[in-house]
Parts: C-alpha cells; sequence; structure tokens
C-alpha cells in the first residue's frame, strides 16, 4: 500500500490533533478486549505469574496486577491491559524530550498510556504515570493508526513518552514496527529502570532513547523514587552498547541532588562507562506532585552543573527549562568552538552541520541528522 493510501484508511475521522492541543479522550481506558499478552514474564504455581520486565519482578497472583497497575494476571496468563489505550497525545518539538543530536527541528508524535514502575516524588505527570488505568480515559489507537498519524503531520518520529514506556513495552515495539514500516523513526523517553532483557526487545526498535537519571546516589532513588541506582547504570551501558542512540537528562533538584560532588561523580561515571559524546542535559526543578515545599532550582545550579561536566569531559552539556536563548541550550563544535546548532528554547535558531559534521572545521558532531 502506498503512503498516501495508508494515511487515508488509518486516518480518515480519527486525526483531531490540532496545533499543540491534546486530542479529545472519550474512552475509558482498561478495555480487555484491547488487552495483549505480556511479552517478559514466568509462569508459576497457583496460577501465579512473575514479571520479569523490570528490577522489581513481581510475583501477581491471579485476579491481581504488578506494581506499575498496568499488567495483570488474568487466568494465570500476564496481559498488558492498556494496549492500545492512548492517554495523552501530542506533537512535540523533538528538543522537548529533550533530544538535542536527533533530527533537530523537527517533531515528533508524542503519545502515553498511564503507568510507570516508579514513585518519584517530583513526577510532573503524576495523574497519569501514577493512576490505574479505570481512572483516565484514553483512546484507542492501534499502532498501525498511530504511524498513520505521525505521517499525516509530517512528524519524522513517533516519541513514547510522559509516562513509562517500559511498562507499556509491548504497545511500543508493534508501534515502533508500524512506524518503521512506513519510514518513521522511534524514540523512547524512560527512566531506564528495566532489565536486561526486556530493555534488549526495545533497542532492536528504537531509534533514540532518553533516559533520566534522576541522580547519582542510591539513597535518593531508594527515598524519592522507590527504585535503586545501579539498573539504571546498567540500562545506560547497554542502550549505549546497543548502538541505538542516548541522551541523559539529570533534573537537578535543590538539597535532595544539587551537590557539585555529585554532579561531577555522575559526570565522571558518564565519561568512563558510556562515552564523552553522549550528551548530557541539566534542567531545573520546579515544585510539583508531592515535593511542592521545596524551591524551583536556581538557573545558578543548572549553569554550575553544566561548567561541572564541560570540566569533567562531557563534550556536549546542555541546560533546561531555562530562559530561552540561553548559551547552554545550543551546541558547540569541540573542534573549533564555533555554534553549531543554535537553540531558543524548543526552537532551533541555526543549524551548522553538514554530513553531521561541523561545516567550519569537519569535527564529527555524533548524532542522527537525517
Amino acid at each position: 500500500m502506498e503512503r498516501r493510501e495508508f494515511v487515508k484508511s488509518l486516518c480518515m475521522g480519527t486525526c483531531g490533533f490540532v496545533g499543540g492541543a491534546a486530542l479529545p479522550l472519550s474512552v475509558a481506558s482498561g478495555d480487555k478486549g484491547l488487552r495483549r499478552e505480556a511479552d517478559h514474564y514466568e509462569k508459576l504455581p497457583d496460577n501465579k505469574v512473575r514479571c520479569l520486565v523490570c528490577p522489581r519482578e513481581c510475583v501477581i497472583p491471579e485476579g491481581h496486577r504488578g506494581f506499575c497497575r498496568v499488567r495483570e494476571n488474568i487466568g494465570g496468563t500476564y496481559y498488558l491491559i492498556v494496549y492500545g489505550k492512548t492517554c495523552a497525545v501530542h506533537i512535540d518539538p523533538i528538543e522537548k524530550k529533550p533530544l538535542f543530536h536527533f533530527l533537530p527541528g523537527t517533531s515528533a508524535f508524542s503519545i502515553a498510556t498511564v503507568g510507570c514502575n516508579m514513585t518519584c516524588k517530583f513526577c510532573q505527570n503524576w495523574e497519569i504515570s501514577q493512576a490505574r488505568p479505570e481512572e483516565v480515559h484514553a483512546s484507542d489507537s492501534a499502532p498501525e493508526t498511530v504511524a498513520a498519524r505521525a505521517l499525516t503531520y509530517d512528524a519524522p518520529t513517533i516519541a513514547y513518552t510522559y509516562t513509562e514506556p517500559i511498562v507499556w513495552n509491548e504497545y511500543v515495539k508493534d508501534t515502533a514496527r508500524a512506524g518503521r514500516a512506513h519510514g518513521v523513526k522511534s524514540v523512547m523517553i524512560s527512566a531506564g529502570y528495566i532489565n536486561a532483557g526486556a530493555l534488549a526487545d526495545l533497542t532492536e526498535e528504537m531509534d533514540a532513547i532518553k533516559v533520566d537519571l534522576k541522580a547519582f546516589d542510591d539513597a535518593f532513588y531508594r527515598d524519592v523514587c522507590s527504585a535503586s541506582l545501579k539498573p539504571v547504570l546498567d540500562s545506560l551501558v547497554q542502550v549505549r552498547q546497543s548502538g541505538t542512540w542516548l541522551e541523559i537528562v539529570n533534573l537537578i533538584i535543590p538539597t535532595l541532588n544539587d551537590g557539585e560532588k555529585q554532579v561531577a561523580d555522575l559526570c565522571k561515571w558518564v565519561v568512563e562507562n558510556v562515552g564523552d559524546d553522549v550528551p548530557v542535559h541539566f534542567t531545573r526543578f520546579y515544585p510539583t506532585y508531592k515535593l511542592r515545599n521545596l524551591p524551583p532550582t536556581p538557573l545558578s545550579s543548572v549553569v554550575r552543573a553544566r561548567e561541572v561536566a564541560l570540566a569533567h569531559g562531557v563534550k556536549f552539556a546542555y541546560v533546561g527549562n531555562v530562559p530561552s536563548g540561553h548559551p547552554g541550550e545550543s551546541t558547540y563544535c569541540p573542534g573549533c568552538g564555533r555554534v553549531v546548532i543554535e537553540r531558543a528554547g524548543y526552537r532551533v535558531v541555526s543549524l551548522d552541520i553538514e554530513g553531521g559534521k561541523c561545516s567550519s572545521c569537519q569535527t564529527p558532531i555524533p548524532g542522527v541528522w537525517s
């Protein structure tokens, strides 16, 4: 089927997205008619199952769900019960993810279902990430429909984002395959708290993965996110070794993870374990969810974090949630120091990269540029 026929057959009457607003949502999620058997689990005696998606490895009795609330043991078979149920659909600049070295200046057709396998106290999307499927309204969006909508809006990429795509990975993988069949790339925005087997399946389908490295401190992960650090570090190494494009974000939160030594240790680990050419973004925190008692991150904190990163060998360090046009938003050639991508907020002002190289000195600039 040609591209035009594919889009027409799947999108006729369904493409209700208009410039920056969410699609109308009218169908309750959790409809078991769209459930899909999970890919990573094992069956246990007494109709129990053990989930193998993330390090929690929940053991789930019949009729119960895992920690993420979107995977259920039904009669001894484990199902993803939000398959094809999107609770958020937007067109975003790819820079908003943030992915700065992946098709700059383009749009991402961004989708989410409910669910997460962490409980970060600062989650900005907690209304959907921490919800049960029955508590959020959603639209039916089969993988082929998502791919068609991306084409309709000239978005070269589908982004799996807003909640934790790890816990709806079957839907992610099927949608990525549908997109790839029609020339649409896929990126995943994740916290990286996942087992190696499930991650290996995802890296086969993703063109880029952005991982939120919440802090370089296991106590922070335990107390603030109900998780642990080592699996996330292991995921970063695995993504890098897979060849999937990787970027890292560290949200700087006052009093919790903003110490200069912790930032320095994080940067040293990145350089030594995943490479000095992996972009690292330091973004400002704003009070939300269960951390409304803390002040917003001072601009000076993320600026200093970027300086520390550069001093410890990170070639591409950025600041985020800052006034538009801040110099720390732009990309600089590590060879000649010239600005090769100038940004103002989520907008690319100028792009001086040709064939993956600085157009001035021909130094390679790592990333996905076409």
